[in-house]
């Protein structure tokens, strides 16, 4: 282990997270707000450390080992949740304990959009701002910059970004280097926030509100800076452009790059996974839809299809948008929806849950048990599109998917012997592990009714959903820590 490595990388994060803290201290200048002490300090604070940690290792040149980049990217969750609730703390009206403070920030960072905070028409737009940029940092920024800049710190990315690129396929990249392929994503990404703002301010939204949700669409975060969410501007056009652009940060980002390189969007319905996260997303939309009009929740189908499709988008994309109490319909519909976040977004995008590809390759794994039940003696491939699937990337799945439901069921044990209701324990840990946020029944609003030992424990499940359980779970095995 490449110890004083790790201590310089992670003292450049610092460094480079304390510069984010400038953008709203902005706000607070352009709005005349009261807030730049709690981020000047936070800002202090946060340089003063990354320095501490960078200066007495700067001329370290040595490269990251693998088993250094899973702890780089577990450090940089940890760090940096703990990191971004200093503002959060610091700013007193807020009146939030640590507790709340760091759930707060590692919720924005793991663009999970669980929160504990309301009033939030009421408060300060730098707060506000700086909320809605953890997610857009946590989605892809500060990784992305990371390694793109890695190879003139004398520092290699590529086991970095295996460790944290989501979804079974870990390899593949766009470019022949590194920090292109980072570039690559960074453009994308970008570009991608940049035309949703765009879009939001045409359709509506004043230019703050136009920026701050583009960064937690594109991120798929779900905060918002209104308590009703979306629903707050209570119109058709906003909600049409929130639910595009949902779908599109659900997608495979190498996907986007594929397209964009071919100049062809024939080249999204040639990918298997495509396919499968839009379908999913059709059925669940279909589904709510049909039970919401049939079930009379709407005086009309144009409401009750106006209500299901955005609700299915932007629970099954695990956005956590919403423009309506959709905790407070018949049991069947916010049960889907919180299913259906099980699934997710693709691999290589912003979105939370197991990840489509996984579902895709689960159903395959299935039907090809069934055939050899009628022949016993057959060889067969589980293809994804004419490709056949390594048996190890099978294993990794159902080795995946063993471990999420038994870490699933061990998280809602602990919430249920905490004193939470059947309801709220099972849709706290869905809306967490599944970075999705708002849940069912105590959290269907906030989590601030949680004890603090919920929170923790919370905070834990969010961390795993955005590491994919095993980056997170491998540091605990005796055998990683051994020469």
């Amino acid at each position: 282990m490449h110890y004083a490595t790790i201590q310089k990388l992670i003292g450049i994060l610092l460094v480079m997270f304390s510069i984010t803290l400038i953008p709203p201290v902005i706000v607070d200048f352009i709005y005349a707000e009261d807030t730049s002490d709690a981020f000047f300090k936070s800002y202090l604070v946060l340089l003063l450390i990354g320095l501490v940690m960078y200066l007495p290792v700067y001329n370290n040149k040595g490269d990251l080992r693998i088993r250094d980049g899973f702890v780089v990217v577990v450090l940089f969750w940890t760090v940096l949740g703990l990191a971004g609730a200093l503002p959060l703390y610091f700013y007193q009206p807020l009146t939030v304990s640590f507790t709340d403070a760091v759930f707060e920030s590692i919720s924005g960072l793991t663009t999970t959009g669980a929160t504990v905070l309301s009033g939030l028409d009421s408060m300060p737009r730098s707060i506000l701002f700086y909320r809605q940029e953890l997610q857009w940092l946590g989605g892809m920024g500060i990784i992305v910059l990371a390694v793109a800049v890695m190879p003139m710190l004398g520092i290699g990315g590529m086991q970095l970004y295996r460790a944290e690129t989501p979804g079974p396929v870990k390899d593949r990249k766009l470019t022949p280097r590194i920090a292109e392929t980072a570039k690559a994503l960074w453009y994308i990404y970008l570009g991608l926030s940049v035309a949703c703002a765009v879009a939001y301010w045409l359709a509506g939204m004043n230019l703050f509100d136009a920026i701050t949700h583009s960064f937690s669409t594109v991120a798929i975060g779900g905060f918002s800076t209104h308590d009703a969410s979306i629903g707050h501007f209570d119109s058709l056009a906003i909600e049409a452009v929130a639910i595009v652009f949902m779908f599109l940060g659900g997608v495979n980002f190498a996907l986007h790059f594929s397209v964009i390189r071919t100049a062809s969007v024939r080249t999204y319905f040639m990918d298997a996974e495509f396919k499968t996260y839009a379908l999913a997303l059709l059925l669940t939309s279909v589904s709510v839809i049909v039970f919401l009009f049939v079930q009379g929740v709407y005086p009309n189908f144009s409401e009750a299809f106006r209500q299901g499709l955005f609700h299915a988008v932007s629970v099954g994309t695990t956005t956590g948008f919403a423009i309506s109490p959709f905790a407070e319909w018949p049991t069947f519909a916010p049960v889907l929806l919180i299913l259906a976040s099980f699934v997710g977004g693709c691999a290589g995008s912003t979105g939370g849950g197991m990840k489509a590809i996984r579902l895709l390759l689960l159903v395959k794994q299935g039907q090809r048990e069934l055939m050899r039940l009628i022949h016993p003696n057959a060889q067969i491939a589980v293809k994804v599109g004419k490709q056949a699937v390594n048996d190890k990337v099978m294993e990794s799945v159902w080795g995946f998917f063993a471990a999420y439901v038994a870490l699933f069921v061990i998280v809602m044990l602990i919430l249920l012997m905490s004193g939470q209701d059947q309801v709220t324990a099972f849709s706290a840990v869905a809306a967490t592990m599944n970075n999705l946020g708002p849940g069912l029944g105590e959290v269907a609003v906030n989590y601030a009714s949680l004890p603090d030992y919920d929170k923790w424990v919370l905070c834990f499940t969010m961390l795993l959903g955005r590491l994919e359980i095993f980056t997170l779970l491998v540091l605990l095995m005796p055998a990683f820590w051994r020469k």
